[in-house]
């Protein structure tokens, strides 16, 4: 029997396997409360604003896997014009993507108030509400009315793209393709699935850092 699974498109589901128990940390009071951050691509970088205030548990864990230097090496892998881009999970193992081990997901912070518009970052998940980890996605037309609460529980936005967006509209119009990727399964194992809206030419993550702060 193939273990072949198919993930159709449907809302903005992480290409992961789902976890139930989120982990509902808030960062400490005197933690800065707008923190910057640099994305590096193969396209060109990125600065990105996080806003600790209204999204702090999506925040804190962002910044968990930049100061871990998770995301070094991953792609882009489900770029959607009209839609959004969306990487942070996958790096490239003999040119297959492949999913790269999460921390435990989170408390969704969908309710925060801030709105899936232009140019804004929000936490990727499963159709499970708290099943968010490393992915996350940048808007690239005003997404509001599809994922802001209450529909589909809400995607929580943590920030946004404040120089660069000329490279998010370069990565949001390159080719895709579908393309078999490796995911993760809770028991350990790896499954291949196909997937949708993969870039052709992969979009790399090379590096994303806090910013020094502004004085």
């Amino acid at each position: 029997m193939k273990h072949l699974l198919f993930i159709p498109f449907l809302f903005i589901a992480a290409c992961q396997a789902e976890k139930t128990t989120p982990k509902e940390e808030v960062p400490a009071q005197d933690a800065p409360k707008i923190v910057s951050v640099i994305m590096k691509t193969s396209k060109g970088d990125v600065t990105i604003e996080l806003d600790a205030v209204k999204a702090p548990i999506s925040t804190k864990n962002f910044l968990t896997y930049v100061d871990d230097k998770f995301y070094d090496a991953t792609i882009f892998h489900r770029v959607i014009d009209g839609f959004m881009i969306q990487g942070g999970g996958f790096t490239l193992k003999d040119d297959i993507p492949s999913e790269k081990k999460n921390k435990d997901p989170i408390k969704n912070e969908g309710q925060n108030g801030l709105s899936n518009t232009l140019g804004t970052i929000a936490m990727a998940r499963t159709n499970v509400l708290d099943s968010a980890t490393s992915q996350f996605f940048i808007n690239v037309k005003d997404n509001s009315d599809s994922l802001d609460f209450p529909s589909n529980g809400g995607y929580a936005v943590f920030g946004k793209v404040t120089a660069g967006m000329d490279v998010v509209n370069a990565i949001k119009g390159v080719n895709t393709k579908t393309k078999f990727m490796n995911s993760n399964l809770p028991n350990g194992k790896v499954i291949a699935g196909s997937h949708q809206n993969v870039p052709i030419t992969p979009i790399i993550i090379e590096s994303i850092r806090r910013a020094a702060p502004t004085k």
